[in-house]
């Protein structure tokens, strides 16, 4: 009986236990089945993408930036929505279409970024923390960009002070190559190493200019000692930039860093900030140094200076963004080659190009201004903006001609002229300063910087049109197919007081040779000069056989040249070339390149000249330069 009981009982326990595991191979099978049915998948979207004839995009129709979701079928959008896309107010999407692998996605990107204002803080730094390179430059190049964009630059690792970055310019100089450089960078470094602490270089005052010494254009150096020594060693460093394993070994050495602290230690000095500005222009020359140069937080500094109200700092800092943005163009803008026009990006291509090249003691940044108002000289800001409030422009190329020609690029080339070798500043190498050297140097970095790919108007004034005479020339008879190209796509130039046939101001510097020492420039420009006879019959006849319209202007007003000497700088039978239009206008020499308004005779004939040059169809333009299909690629190589 017991073994009866006990058979059940052990009957009934494995009954139970089979059906406990039974029970729980069910309920696992049944979790199992819920989990498959939960389960996420990841990659939905790509896999939409791919069943599904429709995508989402956010559309923003209520005013207050809120979204919804629309459907656009991907079979009639097509090719319409990157443009689509560029219309959200979603920074996300948009940056992503500024970091497309397109390019013409890219840069409408840019542009959608840059015209959106309504942004917060936040967001702008989430754009700012997420740009690419290409991005960030393209947005530091966008005139509409908000400046919130840009983050501070990278905290100095060394901390400078007065003292160890005087030493830090030395040892920065001392440690550049000295082999195969110019006598002239060798002058320059040897005279900022020699300047030091409580050293005091004696104060010239400025060579008298035509039109006497009321132009307060060029700055005087600062009271301050360290502040002198610091334009030598950026002097000395500007020098050295124009050698490409210089510009290497100054990134390698620190000067990036270095650079950074003068500028932002003299923020209320234009002129250490200028020559700053002009050293990282020539560095971003080298493609391979830009990541460099952008990591070190130089795009935002230029991003800034680039809106600056000083006409110097901002043409500096967009020749160097022109130079880093490699998304936008191919050219190079080498040393003294200025870009005025334009300094942002253009959404459309430009179509052609207009090179200004001024005269003896110019600059690209006083020659090409208004007329002088009659003011005192201090009245006249040294630091002014391109244009002032009350209408005066400072450079009329950037304030009237570019509004006037919005899709033409205007450039400007600068050279140092002197009356006397006793004033250079560099009292080596003079030959260097001669026409035919200064000419084929300026035609090499015109080409590098594009000029000849598109229509070619050249503007000079006195001794920059024989400059430009002699470039014609020798782009001409070149070899090289890029030169030729430019002499065939120039349609037109355009004299201000040119001296075909020499200059009075040549003649009574030769009479007190023995007292002024007259320069290899006004050498050249005397009127009994075999050298200006030569040119001047050699380039009349190129003009007439190619038939190049010109246009001239001459002067009839004489100048006080001091010492109770009044004459006319270049008479009417040397500012008349014998071909072309020819203008002759009650105005001194200085003031012959400066029109008073937009309504004076010297502007308006210059601009209807220009207009009558240059083909206002853009078909027309493009086939009548003869450019090829490479020669498309870019918005601003067209």
């Amino acid at each position: 009986m017991e073994n009866k009981w006990f058979n059940a009982r052990r009957l009934g326990t494995t009954a139970a236990l089979t059906a406990v595991v039974l029970s729980g191979a069910i309920v696992v099978k049944a979790v199992l089945a819920i989990k498959d049915a939960l389960k996420i998948t990841t990659d939905v979207f790509e896999v939409e993408k791919k069943q599904s004839p429709y995508i989402y995009i956010q559309t923003d129709e209520t005013g207050d930036h809120s979204t919804e979701r629309k459907f656009y079928n991907t079979e009639t959008s097509g090719p319409w929505f990157p443009w689509l896309r560029s219309r959200s107010h979603d920074h996300w999407t948009l940056l992503k279409l500024a970091q497309d692998q397109d390019h013409n996605v890219r840069l409408m990107g840019v542009r959608a970024l840059a015209d959106h204002h309504h942004w917060d803080d936040a967001e702008l730094i989430e754009i700012a923390q997420a740009c690419d390179n290409r991005t960030l430059i393209g947005l530091a190049r966008s005139q509409s960009a908000d400046l919130r964009l840009f983050l501070p630059p990278p905290t100095l690792m060394q901390a400078y002070s007065e003292d160890n970055m005087e030493d830090s310019f030395r040892h920065l100089l001392s440690a550049l190559p000295v082999t195969d450089i110019d006598k002239c960078t060798s002058f320059f470094t040897s005279s900022a190493l020699q300047e030091g602490k409580g050293g005091h270089v004696e104060e010239r005052g400025g060579l008298w200019c035509f039109g006497g010494n009321g132009l307060a254009f060029t700055q005087s150096l600062s009271a301050a000692p360290e502040e002198k020594v610091e334009l030598f060693c950026l002097q000395a460093l500007a020098s050295h930039s124009t050698f490409q394993s210089h510009c290497e070994e100054i990134v390698k050495l620190g000067g990036l860093q270095l650079l950074q602290h003068v500028a932002t230690s003299r923020p209320d000095s234009c002129k250490i900030q200028s020559l700053v500005a002009r050293i990282i222009g020539n560095l971003a020359v080298w493609e391979h140094l830009h990541s460099d140069i952008i990591r070190a937080g130089w795009v935002t500094l230029l991003a800034h200076w680039l809106r600056s109200h000083d006409l110097s700092l901002s043409v500096h800092a967009a020749r160097g963004l022109a130079n880093i943005d490699r998304d936008f163009g191919r050219q190079k803008y080498t040393d003294n080659v200025y870009l005025y026009h334009p300094q942002f990006r253009l959404s459309e291509p430009v179509c052609a190009d207009i090179v200004f090249v001024h005269g003896l003691l110019g600059g690209a940044f006083k020659t090409w201004r208004q007329q002088d108002p009659f003011v005192e000289e201090e009245d006249i800001s040294s630091n002014a903006t391109s244009s002032d409030s009350d209408g005066y422009s400072y450079c009329w190329p950037m304030d009237w001609l570019a509004k006037d020609f919005p899709h033409i690029r205007i450039l400007a080339v600068d050279y140092d002229t002197h009356l006397s070798e006793w004033a250079p500043k560099c009292p080596f190498e003079s030959e260097k300063r001669s026409i035919p050297v200064r000419s084929a140097d300026m035609l090499n970095k015109l080409v590098a910087a594009g000029v000849g790919r598109r229509p070619v108007i050249w503007v000079g004034h006195s001794m920059g049109g024989l400059l430009i005479k002699q470039i014609l020339l020798n782009a001409a008879n070149g070899q090289d197919s890029n030169l030729r190209r430019l002499a065939r796509n120039t349609l037109g130039i355009v004299f201000y007081s040119v001296p075909h046939k020499g200059a009075a101001l040549a003649a009574y510097s030769t009479q007190a040779k023995y007292l002024i020492n007259p320069s290899v420039e006004v050498q050249e420009l005397s009127q009994d000069s075999e050298f200006l006879k030569t040119l001047q019959a050699q380039f009349k006849s190129y003009m007439c056989a190619r038939g190049i319209p010109c246009l001239s202007f001459g002067e009839t007003e004489k100048m006080d040249l001091g010492m109770n000497l009044k004459a006319v700088i270049v008479p009417e039978e040397s500012s008349d070339p014998g071909f072309g239009l020819y203008f002759s206008l009650p105005v001194n020499h200085l003031n012959v390149c400066k029109p008073k308004n937009k309504d004076s005779v010297l502007y308006t004939q210059t601009l209807t000249f220009i207009k009558q040059c240059i083909p206002q169809n853009r078909v027309q333009n493009i086939l009548q330069a003869g450019l090829a299909k490479e020669d498309n690629i870019f918005p601003d190589d067209m």
